[in-house]
């Protein structure tokens, strides 16, 4: 990472570049990639109290970081901070949404017509099923069958307790549009 400072009335000794210069060090971890990122720290006084701010473009996205203290160190190490959030921030919405998962074999294979043969062959190495608890530690009233028809208007299934029965009942909506009704 290329760092250039701009000093409005403050004058940094080569040993205090040496700390800045490791402070952004870890900044210009997260944000190199393939090419050089530069830092344009600007660092100024007013009144005894120090200010410093901390600009980086990357990727044509502006991250900017300001500090102030009392100690020209803090207000560095203050801005450079932010500046690091914005990065890690920057860095995870880009990797996120701009990479795609590479396909597999297996997802090849899928996508392409098969005899149903190997079709057999590929159901027996499906990923491990996931189950989903969904609810379960809610303490629901018991409900009638028309109760639970009612909730079915925003949902596929309803699992309530009949209160006629004091049983657990799975209502289920079929492709059809009519319904199932499971009893236990």
């Amino acid at each position: 990472m290329k760092i250039t400072y701009t000093g409005r009335q403050v004058e940094l000794k080569p040993a205090e570049l040496k700390k800045l210069e490791a402070r952004f060090a870890k900044i210009g971890k997260l944000l190199d990639g393939r090419r050089e990122v530069e830092a344009h720290v600007i660092l100024s006084i007013e009144r005894h109290l120090h200010q410093a701010e901390a600009t980086v473009n990357y990727y044509g996205h502006q991250l900017a970081g300001e500090g102030s203290s009392t100690d020209l160190f803090m207000a560095i190490h203050s801005a450079a901070e932010k500046l690091e959030k914005q990065a890690v921030k920057a860095r995870t919405k880009w990797r996120d949404n701009r990479r795609t998962p590479r396909k597999s074999a297996s997802e090849a294979e899928i996508e392409a017509p098969a005899p149903e043969v190997e079709v057999e062959a590929e159901e027996e190495t499906t990923p491990e099923r996931r189950v989903f608890h969904v609810g379960h530690h809610k303490k629901r009233k018991p409900m009638t069958l028309e109760e639970a028809l009612l909730e079915m208007e925003t949902r596929d299934y309803v699992v309530y307790l009949d209160a006629e029965t004091d049983g657990v009942n799975v209502l289920v909506r079929r492709r059809d549009g009519h319904f199932d009704l499971i009893e236990a």
